[in-house]
């Protein structure tokens, strides 16, 4: 008995032992998670508290740097109206009269000012035109210096400082100093502003005469300085302001301080002594502009943030849990009951979501619209401008705001591009096209950047691939530019190469194993010497090791051993009619870091925060071309290594062009190719395999025969004949033209060369030998060898610039080709003469379109809304077309169209009637019907298909360019002549 006792005493013990282990892990549990909460919630703070700073931070210099614009603006307006115009077209009151009523747009500005840059022998004359004296900041005469820059033009707030000398101030003349010697906005330090006694600073800008280059010398833009722009901002008010916008002011603490000198910093906004949190602050820099004074914003919390409720109730709920382990099973089946109501809210969450996708298209439908109509009148207004007589400087601010214009548009485009393709609303249309004759294009359009950089930038199509295909071009030529355009801007030497085959057979020849790299994921990059050669493009390396020169080659025979479709009457792919290209885009560019591969194609991410800083761009191309690809039946991925370069590859499904109409088909759809090169050989000297295969590439296009060498010698005996002797040209085993690369020609080379042919044309052997050619990728090479060769070809190729350049060196002279109806040639011809109606709302965009058509010969009248159209084109009217908006007040364009169609119909109808019968087929026409064109920048909403369900003939998006307005109305009118 006593034994048992002991054993259940003892037992007893050890459960109080566990209970009060129990707790004591319970309440360690609870501390524990206690501090963690704490932590996080500081370290949560403390990143707000980075977030808020940087936030008003960044907002304080956007809104300092709006008010030096305005201050830049203002030196204009001075330069041109007092210096560029004899006599002056400004004067004091003038100027203050223009600063009192655009006060509003510099609301942080106390005042402006200007003053003019006097030299000591110019002063008497000075202040005798002035009536008065010079004075010192003090208000005594000025005593004798080298120049002065007393103050002309000033606000009415401040015209106590009329005829000060602003360089009578130490500080004042230093900036002024430093002004004109930059050419930027400086600083002065921290100060106390009459009036306001607030905390501020003094802009001063310089002001140039007229003349003055970019890259003039200091001497020089003093030499230039007409004198000083002057403003007085209130830092105190500036940063009061900002802080009042903003939420959350009352949280935190700011202060501005000017940290020119770092060991005594000067207060521009807050407390001298700081109060607050101070164990939790942090800094963010300012850039005001001005390079020699430096800036910085600290912000704290007013007082410590407070320990978050859930560091309390979280610690003391797993306490809770932990103590009552009886009702465990309670507990499982209340969380059972808590996962069902979370699932029923994510499917909510998923319906709202779904609902705030198909808002936010039609968002940016608003939005497109909203935007693209004011930029129709501001392209158009421009447009019309530069057809005007401005001087050199206009023109150039014209067309700087074109481009960025126009810019702006192409942006738009792509945001519209993705919201169609995330709305499932964009369609792959299926047309005829040449896809060699697209490539050209898109290698034309890159390649002054090409030539400008020094890379090779070359196309190289498969001649299995059919010439005619069927597919949607502009969607292709999306695709192709935005992979090009991103190779462009991110390689600085070596090549780009674009290569085009038939996915069939290129997967027969290049191993379909799935490299280390491919698509993000990634190893350690390979280090390689810089004088290492490879067999590319350029001899640089590529970063997909698939696309050598051996896989290359083997392709190229691979392709002249397969039979062709006509030999067998067996189509390449298992379908007859399609095709499935692999295109691929290999660079030798920057590449992609190993850890930003696999966010590539999001929507607007890039590698990393400085791409668009250094490059440029909105990182959402790829994401779009992605998604066309996918539209097409294809997929895209890549291989990319740092240092290395990018390869992009990319299948699409096409369809083989009907072959009753492939031959009208060609000729529509791209310039046919001269044929008199036929039966001519050539030689190419080029060290580098897969550059040779391009360049035959073109000249085969052109029906030349070529032969690939090595080295000049080479060609040398590749040229000479039988005996030593040259073959007569009229032998059509002749080559006729010697083509040589920039690397492979030096002057020994030349020498050589030109010697060995004058030799042979000495011995009588020939009378004409062959032209030499010199292939070069920079405008400087070419200058340095244009007078030593026959002719200069400049890089990339294109079969239609290599057959210019040939018939101008061969004397074949130029074929007549049939003038293709593109430009403004083609509008003069069909607009002149014609009545054409423009209906719009938006006055700036009515003068646009009537701008544009008058340009053309048109006679145009205009409309504001739906019911005047309607009272002008009641039958019989005189008008041959009709450009209607789409979306008008009162009155749509749809509905205005439809009741015109409507009004056309009865007096159809009462023609028909009066005339007794129903006109036959092929009779003269009795019918009215007005082409009418929609006119609209709503792009997702105003779809082509809308406009002909309401009687529509054709649909112009805004702004439209000389090209689709040729589209629009080529159609319905035709030329007189």
């Amino acid at each position: 008995m006593a034994e048992m006792a002991a054993g259940e005493r003892k037992w007893w013990l050890n459960r109080k032992a566990m209970v009060v282990l129990w707790v004591a892990a319970s309440v360690g549990i609870w501390v524990g998670l206690h501090w963690y909460l704490g932590r996080v919630s500081m370290r949560k703070a403390e990143e707000s508290l980075v977030s808020m700073c940087e936030e008003r931070a960044r907002m304080l210099q956007d809104q300092f740097a709006v008010s030096v614009n305005h201050v830049h603006a203002l030196a204009i307006l001075v330069s041109t109206f007092h210096y560029q115009k004899h006599p002056p077209a400004l004067d004091q009151e003038t100027f203050a009269d223009y600063t009192a009523r655009t006060a509003f747009e510099r609301p942080l500005l106390s005042g402006v000012a200007y003053a003019q840059r006097v030299v000591h022998s110019e002063r008497e004359l000075f202040e005798s035109q002035q009536g008065w004296m010079i004075k010192t900041m003090k208000r005594e005469p000025s005593p004798v210096q080298d120049e002065y820059a007393p103050v002309i033009y000033s606000q009415e707030t401040i015209s106590y400082i009329e005829a000060l000398d602003m360089m009578s101030g130490e500080e004042d003349r230093e900036n002024i100093l430093r002004a004109r010697a930059t050419g930027k906005a400086v600083l002065t330090s921290p100060f106390r502003l009459l009036g306001s006694n607030h905390l501020g600073v003094v802009l001063t800008f310089p002001v140039y005469r007229s003349g003055l280059p970019a890259d003039a010398m200091v001497e020089e833009c003093v030499e230039a300085t007409a004198g000083y722009l002057g403003g007085a901002f209130d830092v105190e008010s500036l940063v009061e302001n900002l802080l009042r916008q903003l939420a959350g002011n009352q949280d935190i603490m700011v202060n501005v301080y000017d940290v020119t000198n770092t060991s005594e910093p000067l207060v521009m906004y807050g407390s001298q002594f700081p109060d607050g949190y101070m164990s939790l602050s942090h800094v963010s820099m300012l850039d005001f502009g001005d390079p020699f004074r430096r800036h910085q914003m600290e912000c704290r919390y007013s007082k410590k943030p407070p320990i978050p409720l859930s560091a309390i109730t979280t610690p003391s709920g797993v306490f809770v849990i932990c103590m009552l382990a009886g009702y465990i099973l309670y507990a499982a089946w209340n969380r059972y009951d808590n996962v069902k109501e979370d699932c029923r809210k994510m499917e909510e969450l998923k319906k709202q979501a779904e609902a705030a996708d198909v808002a936010k298209s039609q968002f940016l439908a608003t939005v497109s619209h909203e935007i693209r109509t004011p930029m129709n009148g501001v392209l158009g207004m421009l447009d019309m401008l530069l057809d005007t007589n401005l001087n050199l400087t206009q023109k150039d601010y014209a067309q700087t705001a074109q481009v960025c214009g126009k810019a702006l548009i192409s942006l738009i485009n792509e945001v519209l591009d993705r919201a169609k393709i995330e709305a499932g609303k964009l369609e792959i249309e299926s047309v005829p096209f040449d896809l060699r004759s697209i490539l050209d294009d898109v290698i034309s359009l890159f390649s002054a950047k090409s030539r400008e950089k020094g890379i090779e930038l070359a196309v190289y199509v498969s001649d299995r691939v059919p010439e005619i295909l069927m597919g949607d071009p502009g969607r292709f030529r999306q695709i192709i530019t935005n992979l090009v355009g991103n190779s462009v801007k991110f390689t600085e030497r070596g090549h780009i190469f674009v290569q085009v085959h038939l996915a069939e057979h290129s997967n027969m020849v290049i191993d379909a194993k799935v490299e280390t790299g491919l698509n993000g994921h990634s190893g350690e990059a390979k280090i390689t010497s810089t004088s290492t050669v490879f067999d590319t493009l350029s001899g640089l390396e590529a970063a997909d090791s698939r696309n050598s020169w051996e896989n290359f080659r083997m392709l190229l025979s691979h392709e002249h051993t397969l039979p062709r479709p006509s030999d067998n009457g067996m189509p390449y792919d298992n379908y007859a009619d399609k095709v499935t290209l692999m295109v691929t885009v290999e660079d030798t560019g920057i590449g992609i870091p190993f850890h930003a591969q696999n966010r590539v194609f999001t929507p607007f991410m890039q590698a990393d925060s400085s791409t668009s800083r250094n490059y440029g761009g909105t990182g959402i191309g790829l994401s779009i071309s992605k998604c066309l690809v996918e539209l097409m039946g294809g997929q895209i991925n890549f291989v990319s290594r740092p240092h290395i370069g990018s390869t992009f590859t990319f299948t699409a499904v096409l369809r083989r062009c009907d072959k009753s109409a492939g031959g009208d088909t060609k000729r529509d759809l791209s310039e046919a190719l001269p044929t008199c090169f036929r039966g001519i050989r050539a030689i190419l000297v080029d060290r580098r395999p897969v550059r040779g295969a391009v360049t035959r590439y073109h000249l085969q296009r052109l029906g030349i025969s070529v032969e690939c060498v090595g080295t000049i010698n080479a060609a040398l005996n590749a040229v000479q004949g039988q005996n030593g002797c040259l073959r007569s040209c009229t032998d059509s085993k002749q080559p006729c033209i010697l083509l040589i690369e920039h690397d492979s020609w030096d002057t020994k080379v030349d020498v050589c060369l030109c010697n060995q042919l004058l030799q042979w044309k000495e011995n009588g052997c020939v009378t004409e030998i062959p032209k030499v050619v010199l292939l070069v990728t920079s405008e400087s090479d070419k200058t340095k060898a244009a007078s030593d060769f026959d002719t200069v070809i400049m890089k990339p190729l294109r079969a239609s610039t290599v057959a210019a350049c040939f018939q101008q060196v061969l004397g074949m002279g130029k074929q007549q080709t049939r003038d293709t109806l593109k430009g403004s040639a083609s509008l003069d011809g069909l607009l002149d003469g014609k009545n054409i109606l423009v209906v719009d709302d938006n006055k700036v965009n009515l003068r646009v379109a009537a701008g544009v058509l008058k340009k053309y010969g048109a006679k145009v009248e205009c409309a504001e809304s739906g019911k005047d159209a309607l009272s002008l084109l009641q039958v019989p009217h005189k008008f041959d077309a009709c450009f209607m908006d789409v979306q008008m007040p009162e009155m749509d364009g749809f509905e205005a169209t439809r009741q015109i169609r409507s009004m056309e119909s009865k007096a159809t109808e009462k023609i028909r009637i009066r005339a007794g019968t129903v006109p036959e087929e092929g009779s003269s026409r009795t019918e009215w019907h007005l082409p009418i064109l929609a006119m609209t920048a709503d792009v997702i909403q105003a779809t082509y298909e809308e406009c002909l369900k309401c009687g529509m003939d054709g649909y112009v998006s805004k702004p439209f360019e000389e090209a689709q307005l040729y589209q629009a109305v080529a159609e319905f009118l035709v030329s007189d002549s």
